[in-house]
């Protein structure tokens, strides 16, 4: 009796929702449907470019998507942290290292919150870094080639959630744990959560020529979870804020254990503070060992080097160093305004939106308005640090999650539960506008929206379920991203577009940025790759044991060479191939028959390596996979492979008839 009440409760309990959401989309402008003229604000001429380039996540894909924007026109997927047949990535030997962790080789990660590195408060169009929040890793993307070609991975870290936020002058990126872990990494039992376990904020100092990152030091937090981050700006520069929820401390059935407090908190973290500490010594050396793995574009190859060990700062032993802000309830995104007077709280439990105002942080830390102090972290009065509170559930909106700015003094956050995005006044507090959004709405990204300056354009909603928006493709239907006109008082819908996997969060800047700086090709002269054939006459193949290297030239429309012989079942052979190309756009695609792990694709001046193993006596072929001229059919070879032990002579050539 009591299953069947249940079931009936929970079907009325999704029919009042439903319901809900349906008469909600009605509200706001009125309109569902794209409005009239506004496919032609989103259509882009053939021949002609975007305005935008758009960086989205993969989420657990791993990997992160560039898009067009206005078009929703997808340019290209950069692998990251899992592997990618298409490009060869983490399949040839030059990728591999990068994918090196104390786990072993890890071929796939969990994509969520790009970032762009910024100058002066404003993207500034060199790297994207992107985070992984299965095994915490984070990753630089260089711009110029739209090549991932550093991953660093975070010891003492479970969960890389609230990841890789910068700085205004991206003198860091930071990371902190979702998931507090033992630290150190021990065999304790689980009910110990409270005694054991801690969460850590790392700040990785990013290099500001080469980009290249290094973990400059950590902070020692309570065993909370950490979800999201944002930087300071203007008047705020200088402080980095963290959402946390389960200040319970709880380890199981956590939507219901870790939701029992009605404020958890965003930990403020002075860290210009940080640094003064660290200079003094005040640091513990941390034994633990983690990969820095970085890509060298002169020799074309990625190394992985471990480390082992981490500088600790502790907040007990570092007066001012951290502060808690109490925020209504669960809070998900923390975000901070373009002038740094605000600070937004969303409480995913809270229908109403916190504001809280930097310079009061500032007077109850100087008044010393304390509530009470948790390992060393005093926890500031919430009534003397809040600005004000927006209303949103007096407008039944329910779920807030994140929230952008257009720089014109306005606020856009979204709401999970009511589906749509929400307009308001940050000073006044006051909604302004209102759009619904199909379906279930995360993030939302406008230009530089957590910026100093903001392109307010565009807007564009990450929506967790598409549904109806767009054909069936079977039981799992795609994620969709909608596009928003945010250039006038009332938001328009301009576009739907489906994404790559989850897209988490995304980045957007003017296009005008980065293609400038967009290389075309890797000059010959500069390729230092140690296996480089630099013309058809340096082709080789030579034999070290059972070990044979190939090297091996590719230009329009011929591999030279094209037959070899010799090669014996049991070998490892390497195949060093060096695409002679000078010219833009011209790749050219690798692949042999019983190849156990991928094709190479690689560009003009470029060498990249794979590793073939044959395991049967024959002749197989080999091909360009890249649609390279008129004649790519014709760009092919052939390998003949002899028994185990074989003294078959070793000789190839190309362009012979014998």
């Amino acid at each position: 009796m009591k299953k069947r009440i249940y079931i009936i409760a929970g079907i009325i309990a999704v029919l009042i929702l439903v319901t809900y959401i349906g008469c909600n989309h009605n509200k706001g402008n009125g309109k569902t449907s794209i409005t009239e003229g506004s496919s032609v604000q989103a259509y882009v001429k053939p021949g002609e470019h975007d305005e935008f380039y758009g960086f989205f996540s993969g989420g657990f894909s791993g990997q992160v998507s560039v898009v067009g924007l206005p078009s929703g026109r997808l340019f290209k997927v950069i692998p990251v942290f899992s592997v990618d047949a298409e490009k060869g990535y983490g399949f040839n030997e030059e990728t591999k290292p990068l994918l090196q962790t104390t786990f072993g080789f890890l071929p796939w990660g969990d994509t969520h919150h790009p970032e762009l590195s910024q100058t002066d408060g404003q993207p500034d169009g060199r790297w994207l870094f992107i985070n992984e929040n299965n095994t915490p890793r984070v990753a630089r993307i260089d711009l110029t080639t739209f090549e991932t070609v550093e991953i660093i991975q975070l010891p003492n870290s479970g969960g890389n959630h609230a990841s890789p936020f910068t700085t205004p002058n991206t003198d860091y990126v930071v990371a902190a744990s979702r998931f507090s872990v033992p630290v150190p990494q021990k065999d304790v039992a689980i009910n110990t959560y409270k005694e054991n376990f801690k969460g850590v904020l790392s700040f990785i100092k990013v290099d500001k020529t080469t980009g290249n990152m290094d973990i400059a030091f950590q902070i020692l937090m309570p065993g909370f979870d950490y979800d999201l981050a944002h930087s300071g700006k203007g008047v705020s520069d200088g402080w980095m804020f963290f959402s946390s929820y389960n200040t319970e401390q709880a380890h199981t059935m956590l939507e219901i254990t870790a939701s029992q407090k009605d404020k958890d908190f965003i930990a403020a973290v002075d860290w210009k503070l940080a640094e003064k500490y660290l200079a003094e010594g005040k640091a513990k050396d941390f034994p633990v060992e983690y990969f820095d793995n970085e890509y060298n574009e002169e020799t074309q190859m990625a190394t992985a080097n471990k480390r082992n060990s981490v500088k600790i700062l502790i907040p007990s032993e570092c007066p001012g160093l951290v502060y808690y802000m109490p925020t209504p309830k669960s809070p998900h995104g923390i975000d901070v305004d373009p002038s740094g007077k605000y600070i937004i709280g969303n409480g995913k439990l809270s229908a109403d939106v916190s504001v809280f105002a930097f310079d009061k942080v500032k007077k109850a830390i100087d008044n010393k308005s304390f509530v009470t102090t948790i390992d060393g972290i005093p926890v500031l009065k919430y009534d003397e640090i809040l600005a004000g509170v927006v209303p949103f559930a007096d407008a039944n909106a329910l779920g807030p999650l994140h929230t952008e700015f257009d720089g014109k003094g306005n606020a856009y956050t979204t709401f999970f539960i009511s589906s749509e995005v929400i307009k308001w006044d940050i000073e006044k507090r006051i909604i302004l506008d209102r759009v619904p959004t199909y379906y279930a709405v995360g993030h939302l990204m406008i230009p530089g929206g957590d910026s100093e300056k903001p392109w307010g354009k565009y807007m564009v909603a990450m929506n967790k379920m598409s549904k109806d928006r767009f054909l069936p493709t079977g039981p799992e239907l795609c994620h969709t991203a909608q596009l928003f006109d945010i250039s006038g008082n009332k938001m328009k819908l301009l576009l739907d577009f489906p994404t790559i996997g989850e897209p988490h969060y995304a980045q957007g800047i003017p296009a005008d940025k980065i293609k400038p700086n967009s290389k075309r090709m890797y000059k010959l002269e500069d390729n230092h790759h140690p296996h480089v054939t630099k013309t058809e006459e340096e082709t080789k193949v030579v034999r070290e044991g059972n070990e044979v290297h190939v090297y091996m030239t590719a230009i329009r429309s011929h591999f030279a060479p094209d037959n070899i012989e010799g090669i014996n079942v049991g070998d490892k052979v390497y195949f060093h191939v060096t695409n002679l190309e000078q010219d833009w756009d011209i790749p050219h695609g690798f692949a042999m028959m019983g190849m156990q792990n991928g094709e190479l694709l690689i560009m003009p001046g470029q060498t990249e390596t794979i590793v073939w193993y044959p395991t049967q006596e024959g002749v197989l072929p080999f091909y360009c996979t890249d649609f390279c001229s008129a004649l790519h059919q014709e760009m092919q070879g052939y390998i003949r492979i002899s028994a185990k032990g074989s003294k078959t002579p070793l000789k190839w050539s190309v362009g012979e008839e014998e």
